[in-house]
């Protein structure tokens, strides 16, 4: 749920106050970007990545940015302190304003930046994902950006949970697997792990980011490759990503169960991004975390 306070183009306000106007271009449209960060001890987890995929979205997507991400992380931590949300999940998002025949009368601001925190979810040990074809156009030159406009992604996601799957995998118009709706997606067999390419339309999500770039998963290699349903269905294990989520095993897809129902790679890679993100915390408190 909601916590009471919201950051709104840096000033803390109740969120329940009135600070949003139709006359917003971004706002009637999705017209804007978004991140979802792990506030931890009262750090927010990978700030620096969360900020540059933001950057480039926002340049892909002509949306203003704020020039200085320094402060922008200032103000977030106000607001962490202001709803007390030292282990929480943050939302930032930035909504274009100007343009196009709606625009408010007299509205100067040429964007919004707006963050909220909410309570951690408990995602349980597993998750169930049904496929959903022609989910993805991975030619697209938006393939990748995170982007307000997310209203297709809430459609399938809520449609599999009608059927009782807690997720979905999005295919793209290659019969390729692409991703979840709100996580990455890696398969295991035979010492090595592997996840979608870029190329497959999937989005750059910073855990994956990690696990590709920074994180050694000892005994085993990670890496790209393009991924089938049939890949993932003869897989050992198979697992999602995403901030809020970290290593998520799959338990079936579709009506089929996934591997012998061991976990023993996915909870080596657990072990080795808790250790990273431990050690990513330690070094970015800056004062004590209180705790009420």
């Amino acid at each position: 749920m909601l916590h009471r306070f919201i950051l709104h183009n840096g000033r803390i306000r109740e969120a329940g106050e009135a600070v949003l106007s139709p006359g917003q271009v971004g706002l009637l449209s999705g017209w804007g970007i978004f991140t979802t960060l792990r506030v931890s001890e009262g750090v927010l987890f990978a700030y620096e990545r969360h900020w540059a995929r933001m950057h480039r979205d926002a340049l892909l997507m002509r949306v203003p940015m704020p020039d200085d991400p320094e402060e922008v992380r200032r103000q977030l931590l106000q607001l962490v302190e202001a709803n007390q949300a030292y282990d929480s999940t943050m939302r930032v998002a930035v909504v274009r304003n100007l343009g196009g025949m709606w625009q408010e009368p007299g509205l100067q601001r040429s964007f919004d930046l707006i963050a909220l925190t909410a309570g951690l979810k408990d995602w349980g040990g597993g998750v169930k994902l049904r496929y959903v074809p022609q989910a993805r156009h991975a030619a697209s030159i938006f393939a990748g950006a995170k982007i307000l406009s997310w209203a297709m992604n809430l459609t399938w996601l809520e449609e599999a949970q009608c059927e009782g799957f807690d997720e979905v995998i999005l295919l793209n118009e290659r019969g390729e697997v692409a991703e979840c709706t709100s996580a990455n997606i890696f398969c295991a067999s035979g010492g090595r792990i592997w996840t979608p390419p870029l190329a497959s339309g999937c989005l750059p999500g910073v855990t994956r980011e990690l696990l590709l770039s920074e994180i050694a998963v000892p005994g085993f290699e990670v890496g790209e490759r393009t991924l089938f349903p049939a890949d993932l269905e003869q897989a050992e294990e198979v697992f999602i990503t995403s901030t809020t989520r970290d290593l998520l095993p799959v338990e079936r897809i579709g009506s089929k169960p996934v591997g012998a129902g061991s976990h023993r790679v996915r909870e080596a890679a657990q072990a080795a991004f808790s250790a990273y993100s431990r050690a990513y915390v330690n070094a970015h408190k800056e004062s004590p975390v209180r705790t009420g």
